[in-house]
């Protein structure tokens, strides 16, 4: 990180800060106001920094090319940055309007999470960036506050309508835990989650299918869960998740579907929390598989490579698996007993080349800790 640095600026970083991606296990999607259960990843991104002496932000990062952009911070306003710039951009945005800008910085940005996989790369761009920009210049900004002000970038400055949890869970994810947020009120619960202990593991199957958050159908589909609160009388689908009967009451059987999917996947993060805090990880494998076939069928979300690395890992041993991030592309997340990890690579690569699919990339997973400084 250093290195690129340096042949960037010709100067040492004043700091460099990192930030995780995230699985959702299960749960949402988060702009229903509902609770969600991620992980915080051991992969992520870095952004080094050091102060400039006028109101500029320089921004470059390794897997864009290297290539130098440098923006006016006083100029910056939504659809004035394109790209992957357009995310430091609109943190540097955000932190101005919420009076937390306090001057110019260099930026590099590295990391080792792939952009797209469904792994949320861009809130760690984003968590990454709003650290630096803050710590350079000691503003004191509390986390939630900061998570907020990192999804309104991707929000208002990139205009990808994503909800909440990428962000916080990138600011608050604790090892050895997954993390309850409730997507409403804020509230996290640290949840106890040690693969490992039960004899267990979670491989990250990215699919090679790129996954983007600002495309129509992901927009779609949080029109339709808006459409059905609006129709039930209700803020969000929140407030009918104890109601199975919601569904019923919608005239068009797209929307009943969403709503369903959204309800009964409220009712399985309550279930996998229960199995958690009584020590049985393993129990809630059949839960994620569960939830797949729901986001397959009823919330349609899933993509062909997914539905194969479903079944393929169930098939050679997985005790569980599901899709994670925001549909369409992206990755899927298998619980897999110790010693299987290898025959389930093997079977979902099998299973890609028949299909004459790129091969798909594997990660195994750890509930690792929140954004920090590492320098």
């Amino acid at each position: 990180m250093r290195s690129f640095y340096n042949e960037r600026y010709r100067r040492e970083p004043a700091a460099t800060y990192f930030a995780p991606g995230r699985v959702n296990l299960l749960g949402g999607p988060d702009y229903n106001d509902v609770c969600v259960l991620p992980f915080a990843l051991g992969p992520g991104v870095y952004a080094a920094a050091a102060r400039r002496p006028d109101r500029r932000l320089a921004v470059a990062s390794r897997q864009a090319g290297g290539e130098t952009a440098v923006l006016d911070i006083d100029a910056l306003e939504p659809g004035s940055v394109t790209g992957w710039a357009a995310y430091p951009a609109g943190v540097a945005w955000a932190l101005r309007e919420a009076g937390h800008l306090a001057g110019g910085a260099d930026l590099a940005v590295d990391g080792d999470l792939p952009m797209g996989s469904g792994l949320s790369s861009s809130a760690a761009l984003e968590c990454s960036v709003a650290l630096a920009l803050t710590g350079l210049y000691q503003v004191t900004v509390p986390r939630p506050e900061l998570a907020a002000l990192a999804r309104r970038a991707e929000n208002e400055f990139v205009g990808a309508p994503c909800g909440i949890m990428d962000q916080f869970v990138a600011l608050h994810g604790r090892a050895g835990h997954a993390l309850l947020l409730d997507c409403r009120t804020g509230t996290e619960t640290a949840v106890p989650l040690d693969p490992a202990a039960a004899g267990l593991a979670f491989l990250v199957i990215d699919t090679r299918v790129r996954h983007a958050v600002g495309d129509g159908q992901y927009g779609d589909r949080r029109r339709a869960c808006e459409q059905a609160a609006a129709q039930l009388g209700v803020r969000a689908l929140r407030d009918v998740v104890d109601d199975p009967a919601a569904p019923d009451r919608l005239a068009d059987p797209e929307l009943r579907s969403v709503a369903g999917h959204v309800i009964a996947e409220h009712g399985r993060v309550r279930r996998a929390v229960d199995l958690l805090r009584a020590g049985d990880p393993g129990a809630f494998g059949s839960l994620l598989t569960e939830s797949h076939r729901s986001l397959r069928y009823r919330f349609r979300m899933s993509w062909p490579q997914a539905d194969v690395a479903v079944e393929a890992a169930i098939d050679h041993g997985a005790i569980g698996a599901r899709m994670t991030g925001g549909g369409f592309g992206g990755s899927v997340v298998a619980l897999v007993p110790a010693g299987q990890d290898e025959e389930v690579r093997g079977a979902v690569s099998r299973r890609f080349g028949r299909h004459n699919w790129p091969a798909p990339r594997f990660l195994t997973a750890a509930p690792s800790d929140g954004a920090r400084r590492v320098g």
